[in-house]
Formats: structure tokens, C-alpha cells, sequence
């Protein structure tokens, strides 16, 4: 990785017009080059003498001394500041035209513009934060949920990285035992209990399968619970997938075949991220445009937690069952929920109905809606919920949301059980201890203590710039 000593500059808010804008600049020439443009309100202020965690109210001027902006510069010294180094933040009005200015100015000053994630990437090189905390800057950025912030906060303020930190020192206080045994393999002594040692590998693979299976929470809090609406042409799909964005996201059409394409979006209901999949509808057709679309509807199905099957209420129960059987095999893992549109086109009332399907596909949940109608939409978005089946999170849990880890966390699985069987069948010490220290780097991937220049390159790219 890449660190370089130049002082690097770059607009840390929002792109666009704001009320406030802020500009930040870290390195070893922060102090000076600010304070070479900035003249404070009082007479003869210097950024040298100003104290850390201080405001000073003043004015950028450029080499000309034209007044660009009145700003307040905020003052943070190495190497209490986030990046470790010299950080001056100005707070500047909103106006891009003054952004571009200021950057400008700093530029020509002796300031490069900031990489993206480079401001998280020097914090993480200087030892501000480990790799998992440097990733949980960009989640608490973009989190959108209550719960999303939470698991984001735990991991920036270290949780996750205590808990790992904590498995890499039993880990190896174990391989040390076993390498201290293979010093002295001659004299046959034996300075690690094998049963003790059973012991704690079990412990261990029980810790790290605990955290690599709150992915599946993790994931589905942070990107979404993946919700195929699925069914016929003409079922109302789309419609509904309008119904619950509250907006005319989807095309919606009494021609069959007008959603060849897959269209996702996302809503929150009660906390919970579902993550809307409208996929093309199911039906016999020589369109080879529409055929395709219909291929990926049975790969989104293959993707999604939770199936709503958009059944016409008016349709033939023989029609409903002969689909079942395509449909059925496809979502034996997951949540399936049947829904019955268009009970504003019945002619009896909806008991009636419900009596009529009854036995359609026993054991199935299902709901009788009317998404034209906006008929019984809160209903469903309830059955929803429940089907999410998300646990209770609290403040302190330690949830996996990064696939990145996961990934890490299921090959440092593997690796212990190695270990665990090793022990059961009296492996020699030297495959024990080579299954140990793999275990260990897969942990130490996940907080940066084991790392390569292509991880971390590829981790701060996809922060924003100023970041």
C-alpha cells in the first residue's frame, strides 16, 4: 500500500450546493499551507499558535488577496485526529463555485487532491483503526436503517475487531504449545494436554461458525431481504411492486408480457430492508426477448428468502396447480407466500374465494389482496415482516454484514476443523500447527494484520472521495 507524506485536500460533504461545505486537509503541511490562506478575524492570528479541537473564525484569501469566503477553520494535531496526522477542516458556505475555489487555491498552495478513502486509508497505515473499522466508516455512511447504523457503529468503535483480536491470541497460545513440543520432540515431553487442546479448538470453531452464520442476518440487514414477486403475465406483479414503493416504478399494462426484464428497489418496513425483485411473468411464449426474461425470473427465485406468488384470483385452480409444480420444488428453503389480486374482479365476496383455494396448496400462507384497490397492502407488508425472521439485534452484538469477512471467517472455519479433526486422530504436530496459523491469517485478513496492496486497494476505492 501505497502511503505517500503528501498533504492531501478534498471537499469531505455531500457533493452539490449545501447551506455548509467542508474541505478537509491532512499531512505534514496542513498547518502551514492553511494558514498561508486563511486570515483570521482577530489581528495577527496565527493556525501555528491555535490550540487542537479549537474553532477560528476568518476569511480565505487568494494570492491576490480577493476574498473568496468567510470560513471557520478547525484545528486537529498529530496524532490525535482521525488520520493520525495534521487535519485542518474548513467550513466553508456551500457554493460550488467556492468549493472549487478553496480546493483550487490549496492546490496551488502545495496540497494534492485526495484519493478516494485515502483520509480512512492513512487512519487505518498510522493505526487509528484496523482494516474492519477502516470498512465499518464507509457501512456508517451508508447506512439507512436503524438497525444498519447500529451493526456499522459496533464494528467502528471495535467490537468485532476485540472479539477476532481475542481468537488470534488463543489461537496462538495454542500453536506456540504445539511448536514448543516440536523443539523437544525428542525428549518426548509433552507441554500441550490433548484434551485441553480438544477443548479449546472446539470453543474456537464454535466462535467462528457463531460469526460466520450472522451473516445471513448481517447480509439481509445491510443489502436487504432478497422478495421475488413472482407469477403468470398479467398477475398484477408490477402493480403491486408499485403498491409498496408508492410510486409508478414498475410499467404496468393489461398486455401480457410487458415486464421482460428483472426491476429491483428497496423499501423499509419497520425497520427491515426487503429488497423488491419484479421479475417477467411466467408463461408459454415463442418471443425470444421475453423467453430470456422469463429465465431470469427462475434465477432471482433461486436468489431470494422470501417468494410472493402473484396469483389472478379469477384464474382455474387446475392452472394454479399445474404451475405449482415449477414453482413449488424452487422455493422448498424459503418463505412463500401466495397472493390472491384482483378480488375487486370477483363476483362473490372474498370468503367465497377463500373457500374455493382452500386446498389449493395446503400448508402455504396467503393473503387475498387488491393491488389496483390498494386493498389489504398493510396486511401483506405485516406478513412480510414476520417472514423476514430477523432476531432481535441489540447495541453490542457482533453481526458479520461484510462479505469479505464472511468469506475470511469460513476458511478460518475450515482450517480449525482441520485442527479439531487433527486432534481427534493424532495428527502429527507439524500438520496441527500449520492448520493453526492458517486459521490465524484468515483472522488476521479480516482486521489487516495480514494484508496485500490488491485488498487494500481494493477496499478504500469504493469510499467516496473525502473520505
Amino acid at each position: 500500500m501505497m502511503i505517500t507524506n503528501d498533504t492531501i485536500c478534498a471537499v469531505s460533504t455531500a457533493p452539490g450546493v449545501g447551506g455548509i461545505a467542508v474541505i478537509r486537509v491532512s499531512g505534514k503541511e496542513a498547518i502551514p499551507i492553511t494558514n498561508d490562506i486563511f486570515v483570521g478575524i482577530k489581528k495577527n492570528m496565527s493556525l501555528f499558535s491555535q490550540k487542537a479541537y479549537t474553532l477560528a473564525y476568518g476569511s480565505i484569501l487568494d494570492e491576490e488577496n480577493r476574498l473568496i469566503d468567510e470560513v471557520i477553520v478547525a484545528l486537529f494535531r498529530a496524532p490525535h485526529s482521525f488520520t493520525g496526522e495534521d487535519v485542518v477542516e474548513i467550513s466553508c458556505h456551500g457554493s460550488l463555485y467556492i468549493q472549487q475555489q478553496i480546493i483550487a487555491l490549496l492546490i496551488r498552495k502545495g496540497c494534492r487532491s485526495a484519493l478516494p478513502g485515502e483520509f480512512t486509508q492513512r487512519a487505518f497505515a498510522n493505526g487509528k483503526m484496523d482494516l474492519s473499522q477502516a470498512e465499518a466508516v464507509a457501512d456508517l455512511i451508508a447506512s439507512t436503517s436503524a438497525a444498519t447504523h447500529r451493526l456499522a457503529m459496533n464494528q467502528m468503535r471495535g467490537g468485532f475487531s476485540r472479539e477476532l483480536t481475542l481468537l488470534r491470541t488463543r489461537l496462538l497460545n495454542f500453536v506456540s504449545l504445539v511448536e514448543l513440543e516440536l523443539d523437544f520432540s525428542e525428549e518426548e515431553v509433552e507441554f500441550a494436554n490433548r484434551e485441553q487442546l480438544k477443548d479449546l479448538s472446539t470453543q474456537i470453531e464454535q466462535e467462528i461458525r457463531r460469526l460466520s452464520e450472522s451473516f445471513r442476518v448481517g447480509n439481509a440487514i445491510k443489502n436487504g431481504i432478497p422478495t421475488a414477486i413472482i407469477g403468470e403475465t398479467n398477475a398484477g406483479k408490477s402493480t403491486l411492486l408499485n403498491r409498496f414503493l408508492h410510486e409508478d416504478r414498475a410499467l404496468v399494462s393489461d398486455i401480457h408480457g410487458t415486464t421482460r426484464d428483472v426491476i429491483e428497489d428497496t423499501i423499509n418496513l419497520q425497520g427491515i430492508t426487503f429488497r423488491f425483485i419484479d421479475t417477467a411473468g411466467i408463461r408459454d411464449t415463442q418471443d425470444k426477448i421475453e423467453s430470456m426474461g422469463i429465465e431470469r425470473t427462475f434465477r432471482k427465485l433461486e436468489q431470494a428468502s422470501i417468494v410472493l406468488w402473484v396469483i389472478d384470483v379469477t384464474q382455474e385452480i387446475g392452472k394454479i396447480k399445474r404451475l405449482s409444480e415449477r414453482i413449488l420444488p424452487l422455493c422448498e428453503k424459503k418463505k412463500l407466500i401466495l397472493v390472491f389480486n384482483k378480488i375487486d374482479n370477483i363476483s362473490g365476496s372474498v370468503e367465497e374465494e377463500k373457500e374455493r383455494f382452500a386446498l389449493t396448496l395446503p400448508g402455504v400462507e396467503y393473503i387475498f389482496i387488491s393491488a389496483k384497490e390498494n386493498k389489504c397492502i398493510v396486511q401483506l407488508e405485516e406478513l412480510l415482516v414476520r417472514a423476514a425472521q430477523l432476531p432481535e439485534t441489540g447495541e453490542n452484538d457482533i453481526i458479520v454484514t461484510n462479505a469479505r469477512h464472511y468469506e475470511a471467517l469460513t476458511r478460518a472455519l475450515s482450517a480449525i476443523e482441520r485442527v479439531r479433526h487433527g486432534l481427534d486422530t493424532d495428527i502429527s504436530g507439524d500438520f496441527l500447527s500449520q492448520d493453526i496459523r492458517e486459521c490465524m491469517h484468515y483472522l488476521g485478513e479480516i482486521t489487516g494484520q495480514i494484508s496485500t496492496d490488491d485488498i487494500l486497494g481494493n477496499i478504500f476505492s469504493k469510499f467516496c472521495i473525502g473520505k
